[in-house]
């Protein structure tokens, strides 16, 4: 996962060299008059590295728009919190400061998906992100009845 600009310009420009060197090589496989098979079993695991470089290129483009992915039973909210700094145009080192902690705590926390997190210290981080959150509980004991939102704001 791409968590900042400085990965997002390089992965950019990884992205365009990949490119560059797998058509090339394309056009020499095509020189030595292999089989398309062989060609394409000697490209496939290149071409997957730049298709999985392009898809964190892209993750990252649209979490700077702000459009994240849902999430469930709390799985992937370490990434949320990411995404939100990301869309924010937030540098780790603004959420540091904004947390009254070291960068490289930061770095770590993201580095680690902020697994292991407290309620307490994703409420902070919340906060400091300027974001509210709202939880839909689904699949409530049959008792009941239904589907209930609860809204959780960070103050």
């Amino acid at each position: 996962m791409i968590r900042n600009e400085a990965e997002y310009q390089e992965a950019v420009e990884r992205l365009k060299d990949e490119g560059g060197r797998l058509r090339e090589q394309e056009t020499q496989l095509k020189k030595l008059d292999l089989a398309k098979e062989e060609i394409k079993r000697v490209l496939d695991p290149v071409r997957s590295f730049h298709e999985q470089l392009k898809e964190e290129v892209d993750s990252y483009e649209r979490l700077k728009r702000g459009e994240f992915d849902e999430v469930r039973n709390f799985e992937g909210m370490g990434r949320l919190f990411i995404a939100l700094r990301i869309s924010q145009g937030m540098t780790q080192r603004e959420l540091a400061e904004r947390l009254e902690i070291h960068e490289s705590q930061v770095s770590r926390d993201e580095r680690n998906e902020y697994h292991g997190i407290t309620l307490e210290r994703a409420g902070r981080l919340l906060e400091a992100l300027g974001a509210d959150t709202q939880t839909t509980v689904l699949n409530l004991a049959k008792s009941t009845g239904g589907r209930r939102t609860l809204e959780s704001r960070a103050s």
